[in-house]
């Protein structure tokens, strides 16, 4: 017990300190997370081993986050985005992978290998992204939605990933995943975990994780008013807090329990309740758990990053990482105006989304445990990871400092903006203008 409050006293200090320092400089809460977790971590040694069981726990942050995602989406408004979900993320997505395994196969890495780094690096951290959009207010703006649509198509595109990689395994590395730890993140050991598909043949494989869907959709429908009336009737307002987790743990563990992303189920779990008239009071009790756990993941980032290791071939691993971010970037410009983003909406799509993700860690692990990427490439890997996801910040830097800054003052000539989102207007009080715009009214229809 002793030491669990001493680390939780350590993380939550570091935070404290240095994420208001970091926002007071304009770099943002982000980048104070992870410099908070690089300094109690590699520099100073506060912490140590715990991290990586710790950020197990803050990965929960990322849940959370796709659940209030998916709060504010409804089915007609994912509908209307599916030009660019499906364009714009499918083509990120297959372009960015392709790219990068050829780059991979000219190292001299085999297909499978390849394809699976490939995989890995084509994906974008959608907490860091997310969380820097609504700080600077740029998530309705056209950058941020096209950049939304990416990140949520990648988070779809993580279950075929999942679904792809154990067929990819190498048969000279069968045995080593079970037996190594990676330094980075949730890449690591391997754990026996409970599942309800396991050794189950492919159509029941396919039955039970469809059943599992579908259960999340029907019972998020039909169950879920049912029981926030019975327990709003109670007006225990601690209650209703404890119903709300229970319901993101509870899908969680289901998709956990079928293999597949607890964050897409619980970001679909937030799709059918996006018209629950309990919305806005789900949002609030589940906001600040969310902001703590991924705060929390942010400095495990930071705090597992292997100085050792990074320092031990750094010119390679920096190498590795620019090049990932520079690939990246050409492909989401070229996509840009593809799409017709313009000015600096496209800045803010291509540097927002250039680095790799938190999922990268969970494919890593993925990896590692079917024997497709040996462990001392699945360190670097992860290390890449690490830092592409630490320089973010810096380019959101980039983008405020010159790509803003550069935009010519507002003259008011440009055309109005388009809103796409419906709502309703009320309209209240009784103006003199009111009353004689009535009068009128009434006079015509009595004449």
């Amino acid at each position: 017990m002793g030491g669990l409050l001493v680390h939780a006293f350590i993380y939550l200090c570091a935070a404290v300190i240095a994420v208001p320092i970091a926002k007071r400089l304009g770099l943002g809460s982000v980048l104070g997370y992870l410099l908070a977790g690089i300094l109690i971590g590699p520099v100073v040694g506060l912490v140590g081993s715990e991290t990586r069981e710790i950020q197990h726990f803050a990965e929960f942050g990322v849940v959370m986050m796709l659940f209030l995602v998916g709060l504010e989406l409804q089915p007609q408004m994912l509908w209307r985005m599916r030009n660019r979900l499906l364009g714009l993320g499918g083509l990120q997505v297959a372009i960015t992978a392709a790219l990068i395994t050829a780059g991979a196969m000219l190292l001299g890495m085999a297909w499978s290998i390849a394809l699976t780094i490939g995989l890995i690096f084509s994906l974008s951290s959608t907490a860091i992204v997310l969380q820097t959009l609504n700080e600077k207010g740029l998530t309705k703006t056209e950058g941020g939605r096209a950049s939304f649509s990416v990140l949520l198509f990648q988070d779809i595109a993580v279950i075929p990933m999942l679904a792809l990689i154990p067929l990819l395994a190498t048969p000279d590395l069968v045995g080593s995943g079970a037996e190594t730890i990676v330094d980075q993140g949730t890449a690591g050991a391997h754990h026996e975990t409970m599942s309800l598909v396991a050794g189950l043949p492919g159509w029941a494989h396919a039955l039970v994780v469809l059943g599992a869907v579908a259960a999340v959709l029907i019972g998020g429908h039909y169950l879920s008013q049912p029981l926030f009336r019975f327990i709003a009737a109670s007006r225990l307002r601690e209650i209703f807090t404890a119903s709300a987790l229970l319901i993101v743990i509870g899908i969680a563990l289901l998709m956990t329990l079928v293999e597949l992303s607890p964050a897409l189920g619980t970001f679909l779990a937030g799709v059918v309740l996006a018209n629950s008239e309990f919305r806005h009071e789900l949002e609030s009790d589940i906001e600040p758990f969310k902001g703590l756990l991924l705060g929390l993941f942010f400095i495990t980032v930071g705090a597992g990053i292997d100085f050792d290791v990074l320092f031990g071939d750094f010119a390679t691993i920096l190498g590795l990482t620019l090049g990932v971010i520079a690939v990246k970037g050409i492909v989401l410009y070229a996509l840009a105006r593809l799409f017709r983003l313009e000015g600096a909406h496209r800045w803010l799509f291509t540097l927002g989304l250039a680095q790799a993700g938190e999922f990268g860690f969970v494919l890593l692990s993925f990896s590692l445990q079917h024997d497709v990427i040996p462990a001392d490439l699945a360190a670097t890997l992860s290390l890449v990871v690490a830092l592409s996801m630490l320089l973010t910040p810096g380019l959101f830097i980039l983008y405020d400092r010159f790509v803003l800054s550069s935009r010519p003052a507002d003259t008011g000539d440009h055309p109005g903006d388009e809103i796409d989102q419906a709502g309703t207007v009320i309209s209240s009080g009784d103006s003199r203008k009111a009353r004689i715009s009535r009068s009128r009214r009434s006079e015509a229809r009595t004449c």
